[in-house]
């Protein structure tokens, strides 16, 4: 049985459910709840039996780490070992915010589970007053994923948690839709570089104005059996049911043709056909489900909408799915990246 605890209007550690849903966390149960970017799955990060049953309800690789959420930037200290300078700049920018920092841990802060075996773990303060209270009520390091299973689309309402994880979890904290949704972006300072682990809410651009002096640079994949040192590096993630592939071309109009190509001959075969699309576009597909993630225009729409478009998907029961892909600059390195992922590297190139 999951509890529901609906946080309306104004919150704070000791709104009555917000207590409620504290309690949970602290005797080791697991509690879903909104942040500015998606909702997400927390256990005491303190608690290797909690931190397990994360694994357990998601069906997450054990060699994934997971994120740590504090809702005091002086938290901090207690979970690692040493914070630099150009990190502690970004905090400033940033925190709170969508912004992940990978540091050295402090030798038992956290539960090994949480880190997955690396010396490293990833800590960010969310910018949501729902979590912000919850975190503060706990009084605990909360390690959060994302709260949906594994591979699928990340959720943005409480609605995607309970389809995924009712009665899996023990409660669901709904503070209405995510603002950025998308997850956060997750950073590393090494070698006098600051590498971009997972990109997200917080842009490149961003991150080189604030540290102007030091290159900033994305990650490449982890190697072989090498295990990722940030949440969205390694598998497959954010898929839809259906097949998704990606088209790619410099053209609109031949993109478009290309895609809807592509849709008649799979509805001939008799596949469900899906479109992901920009709003600019939708009107000229002919297929079942239409999605429309946001405006090509605006991609900050399109982010805030990509994970509901995948699950709309779903909902119309695609099985064969285009989608439309946009420049990877700003916001949109990001949507890129989890679109990649959740079409498993499948290309149409126009």
């Amino acid at each position: 049985m999951t509890s529901w605890f609906q946080a309306e209007g104004q919150v704070d550690a000791f709104s009555p459910v917000i207590q409620e849903a504290s309690s949970l966390l602290r005797k080791g149960e697991l509690v879903a709840f909104p942040t500015e970017t998606v909702y997400g799955l927390g256990a005491d990060a303190r608690n290797t039996a909690a931190v397990e049953q994360i694994f357990t309800a998601k069906g997450r690789p054990s060699d994934n780490p997971l994120i740590v959420h504090i809702a005091e930037s002086g938290q901090l200290d207690g979970l690692v070992s040493e914070c630099p300078e150009p990190i502690r700049k970004l905090l400033s920018a940033f925190w709170p915010g969508p912004l992940t920092v990978v540091l050295p841990v402090r030798p038992g802060a956290v539960s090994p589970r949480v880190t997955a075996g690396l010396p490293t773990v990833g800590v960010r303060m969310p910018a949501h007053p729902v979590a912000l209270a919850l975190l503060r009520a706990a009084d605990c390091p909360v390690a959060a994923p994302s709260a949906n299973r594994s591979g699928r689309p990340s959720p943005t309402r409480a609605e995607h948690v309970r389809e995924d994880l009712g009665g899996r979890i023990a409660g669901i904290v709904d503070g209405g839709p995510t603002g950025v949704g998308l997850e956060s972006t997750v950073v590393e300072l090494a070698g006098g570089r600051l590498h971009v682990l997972r990109p997200g809410g917080i842009t490149a651009a961003q991150l080189r104005e604030t540290l102007p002096e030091i290159p900033v640079e994305a990650a490449g994949q982890p190697a072989g059996g090498e295990a990722p040192k940030a949440p969205g590096m390694k598998y497959a993630h954010y898929a839809p049911r259906g097949r998704m592939t990606l088209a790619v071309g410099s053209d609109p109009g031949q993109v478009c043709a290309a895609i809807q190509a592509q849709l008649d001959e799979a509805r001939r075969r008799g596949e469900r056909t899906g479109v992901l699309a920009f709003a600019e576009h939708a009107g000229w597909y002919d297929a079942d489900c239409i999605a429309v993630c946001g405006s090509l225009g605006d991609l900050t729409t399109a982010a805030r909408g990509l994970y509901d478009a995948l699950r709309r998907l779903d909902e119309g029961g695609a099985t064969w799915i285009l989608a439309e892909t946009c420049p990877e600059e700003g916001l949109g390195a990001a949507i890129m990246n989890r679109l990649r992922k959740a079409a498993a590297g499948r290309i149409l190139a126009v």
